[in-house]
């Protein structure tokens, strides 16, 4: 990853997520194998642990990346051209909405809970559907704690969308349609109105860049809470759910656009 990432002084944001993809799918080729062998092996669960530090390294990197790509031009990552418009409608302050992660597990517990009752298995499997009374309980605490932080940035970056219409914001405009409806209009004063507009937008992608991180910095830390709190053979089966439903998402959008 290294070696890609000092590629990217001379490549798009665009350009590394279409690479990121491509590994993303590989990493998911990588984890069903792991699962199949595990399964018809009953390996000790400790060898499962360098794929899944490989695979949260994996998102990690992108958020690295993009807090990189964000210093640069923070407003192409509210604005993202690398997305298909039915991922940029699912966005939550430039990315995926934290919770969604706890949801996704707690979905995928159902669905393989319901396929082994529907089978009437009787043994443990050690997948998703085998969550023990403990494990429910911290999902739930790292729940709360997620939905408390998503409601602390979503009014930090409320408060930033209000202030479009703050004082300063309406007084510079109000001042510079009027110098642009005078018949003697001011080149000196539009330039110093200019310079004030740009002040004030650099003040404000400073701020969008500090929500940014806020949010993918609690995006990370719920995938990291979520696999923390799974076994290592729950977390690949929780791992490969993420996965499938990032690539298809983006593969029914894309279809979707095309359309």
């Amino acid at each position: 990853m290294i070696e890609h990432q000092n590629t990217l002084q001379n490549q798009t944001f665009h350009e590394f997520f279409d690479w990121w993809l491509g590994e993303l799918k590989t990493n998911l080729e990588h984890l069903v194998s792991a699962a199949n062998h595990h399964q018809n092996n009953f390996e000790d669960d400790s060898l499962l642990l360098p794929l899944i530090d490989k695979v949260v390294g994996h998102y990690e990197d992108y958020y690295k990346v993009k807090s990189n790509g964000a210093k640069g031009d923070v407003l192409s990552m509210f604005s993202p051209t690398w997305l298909t418009s039915l991922e940029d409608s699912l966005l939550w302050i430039a990315g995926w909405r934290p919770t969604t992660a706890i949801h996704l597990l707690y979905s995928k517990s159902g669905i393989q809970l319901e396929a082994r009752l529907a089978d009437l298995v009787p043994v443990l499997t050690d997948d998703l559907g085998d969550l023990s009374i403990h494990q429910i309980n911290r999902i739930d605490e790292l729940q709360r704690k997620t939905i408390h932080e998503e409601r602390s940035i979503s009014e930090k970056m409320a408060l930033l969308q209000e202030s479009a219409a703050y004082t300063p914001m309406v007084d510079l405009s109000n001042s510079m349609s009027e110098n642009m409806r005078s018949e003697n209009n001011n080149d000196d004063g539009e330039r110093e109105s200019y310079l004030k507009v740009e002040s004030l937008l650099k003040s404000k992608k400073d701020e969008l860049e500090e929500v940014l991180h806020m949010a993918d910095g609690l995006r990370v830390k719920t995938l990291k809470g979520v696999v923390e709190i799974l076994t290592p053979i729950q977390a690949v089966y929780f791992l490969i759910a993420a996965a499938e439903l990032h690539l298809r998402i983006h593969d029914w959008g894309k279809r979707d656009d095309a359309t």
